[in-house]
């Protein structure tokens, strides 16, 4: 990561106290100072009259959260305004908002929104003051996906944490809650006020390809309990978190980015295994839930996917389970939702089933003016908008954004990536790590008898804002905590060649340890860890995505769950296996047999310790 020397982007300072005032002139004047958006209600009366001098081109802007490419609000790098003028016909997220008064920016790395946390604090406020100078302006709801562990946009010097299901082997409400809470100050001290995170989805199907670890566990009753947890932290250090999918997309081995999903569950499985965890988020005062594009014939037999069911969304999100905070879709851009219907319908049809927010639609413009037809030929009230309008800027309102829509770098500076922080990070990740297997105590590993550690495996494209590579990683932390670590990359799919290079180097080496990921049973990961436990030298396997690594690894004599090959979870590893720390986690997901799938091989809650 860089500083980006913003000394020419204009807005790289606070806005001065002069400029605030000018700005929202008449917007902070209509409204009293609120809390948290979980808290005490806003005077609706004074957001009423706000809604009715919109235009309706505003309103139809305020239910758009949209994608900005650039590090500056309006002096982003010559390659990013090429890439918003292809995609949403601006140069800059000033001219995005000025053009369709969006009321929500979403930050991506790849958009390189999130270089660093001063760039992203000065990014927020060039956003605020580009939205707020212009007639009506109102301010804007910057969100991201920040679940840490596998998905995180905002990297280091920030605090990266545990992912999920790491934190569901951890099994501590007050390690979830902290994590929100930390983690919620750090995005609010840049200015990214909602944050598409808890997963709340309950991961039963291992074979589950977009959520997998990204799930706090496979019951039901300890993801409630790990979702309220971390929405309590959050949404008490001034973010909106968000529950998401809805109503459950941990069952499936179809990807809603590059497929459409079905859920075959029954409603009684629904309502015993899926409803529980979005249930508990909304007891705990969730601020927004997010839609899942797929269909589930149980709850609506129509084929729409989930994102565009009135039965889902209104009859029981809704009415049934008695939410009324925001509902915002999963992206609008992923294969799930775009299936049955052509882009200009989607929005459309989504508000019509009780979605608030419109996030990332493929083309804006297409979307937006979709929606601007469907008002004007009767197809969409104007009272409809009204009411998600409405819900967004309680949203707004509640988390201070009318009274104070700008940080600071100061802020930034004592918040962000602290000591404090990233020493809480090591601690929770210390308590997820899993011992799985330790044949003969292997474990821990001793630094006399075994001095000389070989680290190999597979090295994955390193989640946003962690050094990597995985075994680089390692390495590096096994050394500093005495061993003479080397690293020896065989990536995912190791070949011959390769694998009889790592066998002679272990020859050379007095143990080895291997980064396992997603191992299947005709891997050549598989073929590797078997041909180096058969050099007679002690190996110990680390899963570095899912745990059902284990299974297809019968002869290895230790294994590890890590649950994600981020800096914070690997370096919790070695200390694990250098004995620094005990394992003190317990699976949150039940591990079948390789060779039998109808058996349990390491059921939920199993864990070593030494």
């Amino acid at each position: 990561m860089h500083d980006t020397g913003t000394g020419n982007t204009g807005n790289t300072a606070q806005p001065s106290r002069r400029t605030l005032l000018a700005a929202t002139a008449g917007v902070t004047a209509a409204l009293t100072a609120a809390g948290p958006a979980h808290a005490a209600a806003p005077d609706d009366s004074r957001l009423r009259a706000l809604v009715s001098r919109m235009t309706l081109p505003e309103k139809v802007g305020q239910l758009f959260v949209m994608r900005v490419y650039g590090h500056s609000a309006t002096a982003p790098d010559q390659a990013d305004i090429d890439a918003n003028l292809k995609e949403i016909g601006v140069r800059t997220a000033a001219e995005l908002v000025a053009k369709y008064r969006v009321g929500g920016i979403i930050y991506f790395a790849w958009a390189h929104n999130t270089r660093e946390p001063h760039q992203i604090a000065d990014l927020s406020n060039g956003i605020q003051k580009a939205s707020l100078e212009l007639p009506r302006g109102l301010p804007v709801l910057i969100s991201t996906d920040q679940e840490h562990g596998i998905v995180a946009r905002v990297g280091r010097p920030a605090t990266l944490f545990p992912g999920a299901m790491a934190v569901g082997a951890g099994g501590s409400r007050s390690d979830a809650r902290t994590l929100g809470r930390i983690a919620g100050a750090e995005l609010r001290a840049m200015g990214i006020r909602q944050d598409y995170s808890p997963v709340a989805d309950v991961n039963v199907n291992p074979a589950n390809p977009v959520i997998g670890v990204r799930s706090f566990g496979a019951d039901p009753r300890a993801v409630s309990a790990l979702v309220a947890a971390e929405v309590a932290g959050y949404q008490g250090s001034g973010v909106a978190a968000t529950a998401k999918h809805f109503p459950g997309h941990g069952d499936t081995n179809v990807d809603s980015h590059t497929g459409f999903p079905t859920i075959t569950h029954s409603r009684e499985l629904w309502e015993r295994l899926d409803a529980p965890p979005f249930r508990a988020a909304i007891a705990a005062g969730i601020d927004s839930i997010m839609t899942a594009h797929l269909m589930v014939p149980a709850l609506d037999d129509s084929g729409d996917p989930a994102t565009l069911s009135r039965p889902i969304l209104t009859g029981i999100l809704r009415e049934r389970l008695g939410y009324d905070g925001v509902v915002v879709t999963d992206s609008l851009g992923m294969e799930g939702v775009r299936t049955k219907y052509g882009d200009d319908r989607v929005p459309v049809l989504a508000l019509k089933a009780g979605v608030d927010q419109l996030l990332n639609p493929p083309d804006l413009d297409l979307a937006w003016n979709a929606v601007l037809n469907a008002v004007r030929e009767g197809e969409l009230t104007e009272t409809r908008l009204d009411e998600s309008i409405l819900r967004v800027l309680r949203l707004k309102s509640g988390l201070g954004l009318f009274r104070s829509p700008y940080v600071s770098r100061a802020g930034v500076d004592r918040t962000v990536g602290t000591r404090a922080h990233l020493a809480s990070a090591d601690r929770i990740a210390e308590r997820t790590t899993t011992l799985l297997v330790n044949e003969g105590r292997l474990l821990p590993l001793s630094r006399r008898r075994y001095p000389e550690v070989l680290v190999v495996g597979a090295d994955p494209a390193s989640p946003s804002g962690t050094t990597g590579p995985p075994t680089g990683v390692l390495a590096g932390a096994l050394s500093e905590l005495g061993f003479t670590a080397t690293a020896l990359s065989t990536g995912t799919a190791p070949s011959t060649a390769t694998i009889a290079k790592a066998v002679a180097a272990a020859r050379d080496a007095d143990a080895v340890v291997v980064a396992t990921y997603n191992v299947t049973a005709g891997s050549g990961q598989k073929a590797l860890v078997e041909q180096l436990v058969a050099t007679g030298r002690p190996v110990v396997a680390v899963a570095i995505r899912n745990p059902y690594d284990v299974a297809r690894l019968p002869s290895v004599p230790a294994c590890l769950a890590a649950y994600s090959w981020t800096d914070v979870e690997l370096r919790a590893a070695a200390r694990v296996i250098a004995g620094r720390v005990k394992p003190r986690g317990k699976l949150p997901v039940a591990v079948q047999r390789a060779d039998d799938p109808e058996q349990v091989l390491y059921p939920i809650g199993y864990g070593l310790s030494y």
